[in-house]
């Protein structure tokens, strides 16, 4: 393959935990388009790219010379024009994933020009709350929107309800808790589910990320309780978890947002 079809190039590679990374990647030789937080780009590797050590081996092998494409969320903000940042999970028996985490800093990549996705804060109104439901690498978008939307000085509030299933798997944890001191309208609440295979105690809150809003949690830690009147939710993750907080939700009188009906309940399916 061509190098000039590789147009990017990796500006810094963090692994976060094993098998979970933070991915930034700047083009080379053009200008990254504009963005919304919450949109998402497309990376690639050729087939002949070399895989990460300790993942599957191929049952079929891919074409060396045709590029293996996937859509990511982006989590740098929209004012970082440099660079695109993504928060990545490592799926052994892919075929993109262990590519991506072969890559060390300086590699040659493939970044599709342009930037799509409807997930997107367009449609909510400047005035309403904003609860960001998440699990594991659900959290990229958030972190865009967090990055590029939270201004601490207004009376919107943020939150974040994170699931995971082991502490280290809570992305950008150290950020997150950084915002929750130094701005009074954000709220972080990290849950993880298997707190007995812990290192160190876990001391936090347990078990699902949808039991945060069955316990009322995110109420006690504002004061007053989210309603279809004064916030919107936002739902990215496991599929079994964003059913689940439909089902909620609709019974706190929610709607989904859609083309044909204004909503407060506004789904990534991107699994």
């Amino acid at each position: 393959m061509p190098s000039l079809e590789l147009n990017a190039i990796v500006s810094q590679r963090i692994e976060v935990a094993p098998g979970l990374m933070v991915l930034r990647v700047v083009p080379d030789g053009w200008d990254l388009a504009e963005f919304r937080a919450g949109q998402f780009a497309v990376l690639g590797l050729p087939g002949s790219a070399p895989r990460f050590e300790f993942t599957d081996v191929e049952e079929v092998f891919p074409d060396p010379d045709k590029l293996i494409r996937r859509a990511y969320s982006i989590a740098s903000a929209p004012e970082s024009s440099d660079y695109l940042e993504f928060f990545i999970t490592l799926v052994s028996s892919g075929a993109l994933t262990p590519r991506l985490f072969a890559l060390k800093p300086g590699a040659r990549l493939w970044l599709g020009e342009k930037i799509s996705g409807m997930f997107t804060l367009d449609q909510i109104p400047q005035d309403k709350n904003l609860i960001l439901v998440g699990t594991g690498t659900g959290l990229a978008p958030y972190m865009s929107m967090v990055r590029g939307e939270l201004l601490c000085d207004r009376q919107r509030r943020f939150a974040v309800l994170l699931g995971a299933r082991h502490s280290w798997d809570l992305g950008y944890r150290s950020e997150l808790n950084t915002l929750t001191r130094a701005c009074e309208t954000f709220s972080y609440l990290p849950v993880i589910s298997r707190p007995e295979e812990e290192v160190t105690p876990w001391q936090g809150r347990k078990g699902y990320v949808q039991q945060l809003w069955k316990n009322e949690e995110l109420a006690a830690e504002w004061g007053f309780k989210p309603n279809p009147q004064n916030s919107h939710v936002l739902l990215c993750g496991n599929p079994a978890m964003i059913e689940e907080m439909m089902e909620l939700l609709v019974s706190d009188g929610f709607v989904e947002h859609s083309k044909k009906r204004a909503g407060q309940i506004h789904v990534e399916k991107y699994w």
